[in-house]
């Protein structure tokens, strides 16, 4: 089992910059491709950005050149830097943990909490 423990939601003016952070409690973190989703009222959940456990990023096209994704497998922790936040960007942030489970052969999902991120003046 995977906890998963997020922090850095908050209200933030449009424009303006927050950064999220996902510690996780596993020691084979560095194993583990890590995501972002987030869910806006009325709203389906959406992907917003992953890294794998080589490093490889990708964020969704209505967040490009806005939010990065990072990982420091020393401290067990992902974090999801954003930035020229919209109103749009309201919404739940929830971590995501996914790893290939070889005894069941198929992929696990383990969640975090969530956190609030509204973007308002």
């Amino acid at each position: 089992q995977v906890q998963l423990v997020e922090s850095g939601g908050g209200l933030v003016q449009p424009g303006g910059s927050l950064r999220l952070s996902c510690a996780a409690s596993t020691s084979i973190f560095s194993t583990y491709t890590m995501g972002w989703y987030r869910q806006a009222p009325g709203k389906q959940r959406e992907l917003v950005a992953v890294i794998t456990s080589g490093g490889n990023t990708d964020v969704a096209d209505s967040v490009k050149g806005r939010f990065a994704i990072s990982r420091d497998n020393a401290k067990n922790t992902v974090y999801l830097q954003m930035s020229s936040l919209k109103p749009e960007d309201t919404a739940v942030y929830t971590c995501n943990a996914r790893k290939y489970d070889t005894i069941l052969f198929r992929m696990r999902d383990w969640w975090g909490q969530g956190t609030q991120v509204t973007v308002s003046s």
